[in-house]
């Protein structure tokens, strides 16, 4: 679980504790300011080590977590969770977010589809009445 170091880059810590899928996500998410070391925004090269406190800003929470081990090689979850203790105030967070996604969706995630693509709109112009298709005018003749 831990590596030779006693510090490692925290975008190759975020990717071996799984936080991202890959560790150009989490250079990007680190670069944009989403990721807080000990409550400063870090540079994808800032080296963290043991006990450092990481608030990573996600979808609609905070999520905080205290690094508890080190490792620059991604593997399988359950020793990734060794990694780190997440808060117990980041918890509740995440909970309420959760029930809340639950109850109260967002109306956009509804939509399945989009807007029609131009094939679909033919085909929706074609099943339409034959009166339709034709040029009309509101005026009596």
């Amino acid at each position: 679980m831990t590596g030779m170091t006693e510090k490692i880059r925290i975008d190759k810590w975020l990717w071996a504790a799984r936080f991202f899928k890959t560790r150009t996500l989490a250079t990007d998410e680190v670069s944009k300011g989403r990721i807080l070391v000990n409550d400063q925004i870090a540079k994808p090269s800032k080296e963290i080590k043991l006990n450092d406190i990481l608030s990573i800003k996600r979808e609609g929470f905070v999520q905080t977590v205290t690094v508890l081990g080190l490792s620059q090689n991604r593997g399988p979850a359950s020793v990734a969770q060794l990694l780190y203790n997440e808060t117990p105030q980041s918890l509740e967070a995440k909970s309420r977010w959760v029930d809340q996604r639950k109850y109260a969706r967002e109306p956009s995630s509804s939509i399945e589809n989009g807007r029609p693509t131009k094939r679909n709109r033919r085909e929706l112009d074609q099943t339409r009445a034959p009166e339709w298709n034709e040029r009309w005018s509101a005026s009596i003749d």
